[in-house]
């Protein structure tokens, strides 16, 4: 029998490398805790900063609304809170909850003179043990699985410590109503909220596994998805046959691939509405790991800077405050246009440099710092047919819908209920940033600006708002400098047609409508702007130039209008209507939310537009809008010079901007455009083309796309020399047309209908 002799040394070796392993797992484990801890205290000091108007030192903690909080106190409640009124539009008891967290953050910060006080304490159990009770739930599922969880996780993480434990584990039965597995969860705007709620939590019960789950569905959740309604139609959903675990799936709700932001699938932009949400939260996580094992990665990071600058900042007004063009229900809120703040860029900052000069420009713009200019673009979201364009002096966009997407978002929770129109190619006009803050309870809503309306005694029901579209062609083409917009409009409400575009360039942009037709004996109206009235309007008619009296007048033979530093030109004399007086209404009317004025408002409009007539047949209309123009530059035919349009009929518009060299125009079905005697361009396909050329009238680019989102690849023909290949196109000569046959390949799937650029350096 061999006998196993004992040997310390092999032992030795054996056991060295485990404990090794266990060494490093337990410094691990510590790394993670003291990680957990410190972002523990930085949410916390967070939740402190949010009531301080200095969030350096919170030394600026106001008190004045905490003694009132306390003196209306009555013991376990505010009597002037509608505790019963748990409606969608009323819910007005989380009040409540909002007191008791203003009252712990005094209780915590030294600054005040509540700092540490033990009523105050008391006050607060008092008053949560009270909500705890009657456990308030809302007709609004988000009130009870987002905005109470969310406050009370807050109250926990300041001042949870300190409160009896049979309230903490009645707080914690509420708290968890944020689900990460429940409906309220859904992709979009609201599986990010639900998520920050549920890790937050984690951290006040300092439970290291359960955040360490939550923190990487967070970060997962920084993706772009693709639509199901690019297979089978938009508004599709396969929620609606696969049940509960379908309705989890993106279904093309969250981040798109043109940078804006869809949050349900119906694909309505709400780039400024839950997709600023949506940064904001993923930015806030960011912010809270930095420098953590728990630190997003660098391609995360990366998506949310293209997101934030590329999706909310380029569909803002200088990036500084909210389109309110791109706004849905929410303008039926007071200040929903106000200025940004610069929390979210000063946080991403601090976390990475790449694209660190955009942000800071957006940072100085926002505090006002002087000589600091907007970042010039032309963008389109293909995948939410929204257009905005921005030069130093002037913002503009336009927006549009199709059979790929619906038009406005409902009126959900009685908000925005007439918001009918809104989408039909509205094209709002900036020079001040201020031109429509708060017009929306005197607001003509069948005259929004830049939108063809059939004109009707009142508005249908807001049940009929939402509506998917009945066109295909809607889009744009742009290189990122210039842009030009075709709309196929088709009314989702009215017996109307209209073939709508615009052409934007430096300084001024051209907007065109062709084949205005209605079978309705009502009257259409195109309005050229509505607005605030901002001093005087000067009109230039039959050879006079005449600041009008204050009144709502049709003015003859009209070849410009000025107002607010933007002038409007029209190529040849019209016809048009102008009011600028004071106009009425209420936010009432709009918004029926339980803290909606009902008092009236009174404020000064202006509104220009033309009016088509009754039952118009093939009706068109023109005219040039030329922003940050001073009356003594205004000069017709010198402006309107270097513009030439070339054709303006229900199947091709198109403008030539003689200086820029510069030619737009977009095909409704397939056809010929001469420019000059030289140049002829030809498209086999429905498409919208832009064509740049140099000083020897050669060709130094060419950028299309595909409206329809139908086409592989465009077939153009060209006059002009342009023969060669590159990677997405091919180009030859065929001598029995005797012109250049161009074939572009066309981006597919997520990405149809956005432009493809055949730039001058790849021409051979």
């Amino acid at each position: 029998m061999n006998m196993i002799s004992f040997n310390p040394y092999r032992i030795s070796c054996f056991i060295k490398p485990i404990l090794l392993v266990l060494l490093f797992a337990f410094c691990n484990l510590n790394a993670q805790s003291s990680d957990l801890d410190t972002i523990k205290k930085r949410v916390y000091l967070s939740i402190l900063d949010s009531y301080s108007s200095s969030s350096s030192d919170r030394s600026g903690f106001d008190d004045t609304e905490v003694k009132k909080i306390l003196s209306d106190f009555d013991g376990e409640k505010w009597p002037y809170i509608h505790y019963e009124d748990v409606s969608r539009e009323g819910f007005d008891n989380r009040i409540h909850l909002d007191h008791l967290l203003r009252m712990a953050v005094a209780y915590k910060i030294d600054s005040s003179k509540y700092f540490n006080n033990k009523d105050v304490l008391k006050t607060i159990i008092k008053g949560l043990d009270f909500w705890c009770d009657k456990d308030f739930i809302g007709d609004n599922w988000w009130n009870n699985q987002i905005g109470t969880p969310q406050t009370l996780v807050r109250i926990m993480l300041v001042i949870g410590d300190e409160l009896p434990k049979n309230l903490i584990s009645k707080s914690q039965e509420i708290i968890k109503r944020a689900d990460i597995n429940k409906g309220g969860s859904r992709p979009g705007g609201d599986r990010i909220k639900v998520a920050s709620i549920a890790a937050k939590n984690q951290l006040f019960l300092n439970d290291q596994i359960g955040f360490e789950l939550i923190i990487d569905i967070i970060e997962n959740e920084i993706k772009f998805v693709d639509w199901i309604g690019n297979d089978f139609g938009y508004t599709y959903s396969k929620s609606n046959i696969g049940g509960f675990d379908e309705f989890l799936k993106d279904n093309g709700r969250g981040l798109q691939y043109d940078n804006s932001f869809h949050h349900r699938t119906d694909g309505v932009n709400n780039t400024l509405s839950y997709g600023l949400g949506w940064a904001k939260a993923f930015v806030e996580w960011a912010y809270y790991t930095r420098n953590t094992n728990y630190a997003f990665s660098k391609n995360k990071s990366k998506i949310l800077v293209d997101y934030y600058l590329d999706g909310v900042c380029k569909t803002s007004i200088y990036g500084v405050k909210p389109d309110f063009g791109a706004k849905n229900r929410s303008i039926s809120r007071i200040g929903s246009t106000q200025v940004f703040d610069n929390e979210i860029p000063e946080k991403i900052i601090a976390l990475t440099n790449y694209r660190s000069e955009e942000l800071k420009t957006i940072i100085k713009l926002r505090s006002e710092q002087p000589n600091v200019e907007p970042i010039s673009h032309a963008t389109f979201y293909w995948n939410s047919e929204h257009f905005t364009f921005q030069r130093p002096d002037f913002y503009t966009s336009v927006r549009m819908y199709s059979s790929r997407n619906m038009n406005m978002e409902s009126p959900y929770n009685s908000e925005g209920l007439f918001n009918h129109h809104r989408g039909d190619g509205a094209n709002h006009i900036y020079v001040h940033g201020n031109e429509y803050d708060d017009i929306s309870p005197v607001l003509d809503y069948q005259k929004v600006a830049g939108t063809t309306v059939l004109q009707k005694a009142e508005l249908p029901h807001h049940n009929q708002i939402k509506k998917l579209g009945l066109t295909d062609f809607v889009g744009a083409t742009t290189d990122g400098r210039y842009g030009v917009v075709g709309f196929n409009f088709k009314s989702i409400h009215d017996p109307l047609v209209a073939r709508k575009s615009w052409f934007f360039f430096n300084d001024q942009y051209v907007c065109l409508g062709s084949g205005i037709s209605s079978k309705s004996k009502n009257e259409v109206c195109t309005a050229i702007n509505q607005c605030h009235l901002k001093g005087e309007v000067n009109v230039f008619s039959q050879g006079n130039q005449q600041i009008i009296e204050e009144g709502n007048q049709l003015y003859d033979q009209v070849d410009w209008i000025h107002h607010n530093q933007i002038a409007y030109f029209f190529p040849s004399p019209q016809k048009i209507n102008i009011q600028n007086e004071e106009v009425s209404g209420t936010w009432w009317r709009i918004n029926k939310q339980i803290d909606s004025p009902k008092e009236e408002v009174r404020k000064d409009v202006f509104k220009v537009w033309f009016n088509h007539g009754l039952s118009p047949d093939n009706a068109s209309y023109a005219y040039i809008v030329r922003p940050n123009t001073r009356l003594d530059e205004i000069k017709g035919a010198k402006t309107l010079n270097p513009l030439e349009i070339l054709s303006n009929t229900p199947y091709l518009q198109a403008v030539y901007h003689t200086e820029l060299k510069l030619i737009q125009a977009v095909f409704y079905r397939s056809g010929h455009l001469l420019v000059g005697e030289d140049l002829k361009v030809e498209a086999t396909a429905p498409c919208i083309v832009m064509l740049e050329m140099d000083e020897n009238e050669a060709i130094k680019s060419i950028t299309v796309s595909d409206p329809n989102r139908e086409l592989s690849s465009l077939l153009l023909k060209l006059s002009a020399t342009f023969e060669g290949w590159g990677e997405n196109y091919k180009s030859h000569w065929n001598p029995r047309s005797s012109m250049y046959e161009m074939i572009i390949d066309l981006p597919q799937g997520s990405f149809a209908g956005q432009s493809v650029v055949v730039p001058g350096t790849a021409m051979n």
